[in-house]
């Protein structure tokens, strides 16, 4: 079975603790405390591999962990930082919270490595506690918590073209025919199961990627069959062709069949309504005299109003291909040619806890340095990727919305002062 869903636990790597420890050399009787800072936890990453083009590893391997940050040692040593987990996908593939089923990234257009989770940042050794009346502090903060959630992985294949019609109309024949794909092809219903890409190469530039979409039948946007999971690969397709049986070798009404394919289409997703759509006749050289110009003209007067265009076909024995692959390639080039991204719709703002305590206070021992921290800090942290507009931008609202700015405002912070977070520092400005 192809798989292009699977459901994985992901998880980053727990903060190493900070180290309670005290110099001890001989001539240093009263040393003081040098205890280091735990490792930051490793971070869950997702890249797309070009080589991939199936989900199949993740049907597998179900729990990916990121490594743990090592504890602080004596003599101010500063613990591992915890390993990365990089987790490859295919170009396609949308991660989605399990639980709600919102998509939370979509991996289409990303080049470059995308950080998920965020490793927990690593704990202060005793050497930060020191004050001027506390010279021997034997207290050290723990690392920070590992952030961990279910998610669903969906490849939605990236294609130009969606070939769909119902089983055993001619599709993988036709796949073979014009392009480089290799589909196993045979004589009964629901021959292809894995979704097959192909390069239909036209010369000088033209041409395009074409999905074979395994045969849709009627209930497919309710789940009926494997509806779900052959669906999903048109939502990203540019042109549709509708390929039939123009012969009705089996007893189909190719009419019947082509309305039917559109319900399913629209009852999954109704933007699909307005993707450009072309009709494949396909077996007309099963079709003598009356016949062949009755057919043709039925669905032509059917479907050509409403700027459907009818080619008529055979991909056994390439009548009409060429006209027909053209008039597609024509389409392409006329959509618009950024790959359809989902947006995403999964807010980290839904893992906050209110409850949670979190405090801003003044340092006593550097001047113009204001410390926020806390449980509620250390969990926005944790799932904010400072890094990316988006979450600096969902860190700033964080701020203002929970009145940590007031509160800075109160202790007297100015412009250019240092706010720092958990190893993170940044100049306050108005």
């Amino acid at each position: 079975m192809f798989a292009d869903r699977a459901k994985i636990f992901i998880r980053s790597g727990k903060g190493g603790d900070g180290h309670v420890s005290f110099r001890r050399e001989k001539y240093v009787p009263n040393g003081g405390p040098d205890g280091g800072d735990g490792g930051n936890g490793g971070d869950v990453i997702f890249v797309v591999d070009p080589g991939l083009n199936t989900l199949t590893d993740f049907r597998h391997i179900r729990k990916y962990k990121a490594g743990d940050g090592e504890e602080g040692g004596k003599k101010n040593c500063h613990g591992a930082d915890g390993e990365d987990i990089i987790l490859k996908v295919p170009a396609g593939t949308v991660i989605k919270d399990f639980e709600t089923g919102k998509v939370i990234l979509d991996m289409s257009n990303k080049t470059e490595p995308v950080t998920l989770l965020k490793g927990g940042h690593g704990g202060k050794g005793n050497r930060h506690y020191v004050t001027s009346v506390m010279q021997a502090p034997k207290y050290a903060q723990p690392g920070q918590a590992a952030k961990e959630m279910w998610v669903t992985l969906e490849l939605k294949m990236i294609a130009d073209v969606g070939l769909v019609g119902f089983p055993n109309v001619g599709k993988s024949t036709f796949l073979s025919r014009v392009t480089n794909a290799k589909p196993k092809i045979a004589n009964y219903h629901f021959t292809t199961l894995n979704p097959n890409l192909g390069v239909v190469d036209l010369g000088d530039k033209n041409g395009f990627v074409i999905a074979d979409i395994p045969g849709i039948i009627e209930g497919a946007s309710e789940g009926v069959g494997l509806g779900f999971e052959f669906l999903r690969h048109i939502e990203r397709t540019k042109v549709l062709i509708h390929m039939v049986d123009a012969a009705s070798t089996e007893g189909r009404d190719p009419i019947v069949d082509i309305k039917t394919i559109n319900n399913e289409l629209i009852a999954y997703n109704e933007q699909l309504a307005n993707r450009p759509q072309v009709i494949a006749a396909n077996k007309c050289d099963a079709l003598y005299g009356d016949d062949y110009e009755t057919v043709i003209d039925m669905l032509k007067s059917e479907f050509e109003p409403k700027n459907i265009k009818v080619f008529p076909i055979s991909a056994v024995s390439g009548k009409g291909l060429d006209d027909l692959l053209w008039y597609v390639n024509s389409l392409v080039k006329e959509a618009p040619d950024e790959v359809i991204e989902f947006e995403t719709e999964f807010d980290f703002t839904d893992l906050d806890d209110p409850e949670l305590p979190f405090e801003v206070t003044k340092s006593d021992k550097e001047e113009g340095v204001y410390i926020v921290e806390g449980p509620r800090i250390e969990r926005m942290l944790g799932y904010t990727n400072l890094e990316s507009e988006k979450g600096f931008a969902f860190f700033q609202k964080f701020l203002k919305d929970n009145g940590i700015l007031d509160m800075l405002e109160e202790l007297g912070i100015e412009e250019g002062d240092t706010v720092r977070l958990y190893g993170l520092e940044f100049d306050y400005y108005k």
